[in-house]
């Protein structure tokens, strides 16, 4: 194994582990919600708690990245990310639940910086692939996490998944501190320019128009994920946590298949793979839908969605660590405010929606949210950021390194 490639492989596994931290409570939010007596109808606000704390994590945390090294930054915030598991794990009440998985989604933003530390350390022509690399991490976090969660929750209880995630956490930052190499930083001198540099960021038009896409993005994967289990579970299904968490092994299929989705960037193509990737999001939901009648087209439309899913999240990123390479920190921070609050409406839209109108009405919404995402693409489309530096009287070859480089007219 390379050195290239065993950095990624330690990368995509912070990657894996830290975000499960969030989303390891969806295969077992109705055994969570029985033993702590919340309703049917406010599940979601204990999936959103991590992402609302993961939200305040990207704005004050992840700019850090660029000031700090960020090896030591994620060794830290790895720990702290175990610290709020196991306060999920001991907690008696709701609010003490809710209190340990914002504090985890808070430092689960190691994810970001796990990231912005892969495009920073990848070559120009590598860094498409490295970030397909260590964001099937991501993935394989998102997905595996409800597999392993329903497992456990199935064998010893939901409490059983924040233990054995606390481990793996603290594992994880000995290990960073060991085998990677340090990150000195050469960018902004003070946590102030940071955050000025992550404010002047909104008013780009390529940074705003890949956020829009993410929002609805992940407002529509929010949706399928965080409500699936609810139909499952029920009536003429009646699945277990364990049978609800394999669905997962459904969406790593779909997602692990856009991994490629890295190299099509690097050759120039994030923007059609963008529109593609979002139209079969959209078309994926009217297989998904009908649940109560068959589970074979619903594994055949979650496929299609996580694969449409990470095509997109990994063109997104491409193109604004391309266009800002001194401050990628900031870059992903500021574009992953977009999806934390995607995500956030999905878990909570969700079982509002199926609360409502059941299953349909919850498909409907997620189909509308990536129909959502399909028109921003669309319509807001950018200029390339990247700066000409070619001889003067050469603008041919500049418009063609342009292209390579942003994926063209991205948007």
């Amino acid at each position: 194994m390379g050195a290239g490639m065993g950095r990624n492989t330690v990368l995509a596994a912070v990657c894996a582990v830290a975000v499960a931290s969030i989303y390891a409570a969806q295969p077992a939010l109705a055994g969570m919600g029985a033993d702590l007596a919340v309703p049917a109808a406010g599940l979601g606000w204990i999936v959103a708690a991590g992402q609302l704390g993961y939200l305040a994590g990207l704005a004050l945390l992840v700019p850090l990245g660029d000031l700090r090294d960020r090896r030591k930054l994620i060794a830290a915030h790895l720990i702290m990310t175990a610290v709020g598991a196991v306060v999920a794990a001991a907690a008696t009440r709701l609010w003490m639940l809710l209190a340990g998985l914002a504090l985890a989604g808070l430092f689960a933003v190691v994810v970001q910086t796990t990231v912005a530390y892969a495009a920073a350390s990848a070559t120009p022509a590598e860094r498409g692939r490295t970030l397909g690399a260590v964001t099937s991490g991501v993935v394989l976090g998102i997905l595996g996490a409800r597999v392993a969660a329903g497992a456990l929750t199935t064998a010893w209880g939901w409490r059983s998944v924040y233990v054995v995630l606390a481990g793996l956490l603290v594992t994880l930052a000995a290990v960073v501190l060991k085998t990677l190499p340090p990150d000195p930083r050469t960018g902004p001198s003070s946590y102030r320019e940071v955050l000025t540099s992550l404010g002047k960021l909104f008013r780009e038009r390529l940074f705003v128009s890949r956020g829009l896409i993410a929002f609805f993005l992940f407002a529509s994967f929010g949706t399928l994920w965080s409500g699936l289990a609810l139909p499952l579970a029920a009536a003429p299904w009646r699945l277990s946590p364990a049978q609800i968490g394999l669905f997962g092994l459904a969406g790593l299929v779909g997602a692990l298949g856009a991994a490629r989705a890295g190299r099509w960037a690097d050759a120039g193509f994030a923007r059609p793979v963008t529109v593609g990737a979002l139209a079969l999001l959209a078309v994926s939901w009217a297989a998904i839908g009908p649940v109560s009648w068959s589970l074979w087209p619903v594994i055949g439309g979650v496929i299609v969605l996580d694969f449409a899913v990470q095509a997109v999240h990994v063109s997104n990123q491409h193109l604004l660590t391309t266009a800002h390479p001194d401050t990628t920190s900031s870059a992903i921070g500021g574009y992953m405010l977009f999806y934390s609050l995607g995500s956030a409406l999905g878990a909570t839209a969700t079982t509002a929606a199926f609360a409502v109108a059941g299953w349909a009405g919850s498909s409907a919404l997620g189909a509308g949210f990536a129909l959502c995402a399909l028109a921003a693409a669309l319509t807001g489309r950018a200029r390339p950021a990247t700066r000409c530096r070619c001889a003067p009287g050469r603008p041919g070859r500049f418009r063609r390194r342009a292209r390579r480089t942003t994926g063209g007219r991205a948007g």
